[in-house]
């Protein structure tokens, strides 16, 4: 990916870069490269989905959930 980026504002859009500007005292390319780094930390890399509370308890049956005379009878 390139360096540079060129993108189109909407007027709302250029206001508040103008705005932030004034008030940072930042060049408008630092209040955009802030701007991205603030959104990769919100929306991050995706994550696999998880079970809550999966690994958290010991039952102490090593093989609870894969033998099936443990699960006999279970859910009726």
């Amino acid at each position: 990916m390139k360096g540079n980026v060129q993108a189109r504002l909407d007027r709302q859009s250029q206001v508040a870069l103008e705005r932030l500007v004034r008030r940072l005292g930042w060049s408008p390319s630092r209040v955009v490269r802030e701007g991205v780094q603030l959104l990769a930390a919100c929306y991050g890399t995706p994550s696999k989905a998880k079970v809550v509370g999966l690994g958290r308890f010991a039952s102490g049956v090593p093989d609870l959930g894969s033998n099936k005379k443990h699960l006999k009878g279970f859910g009726r």
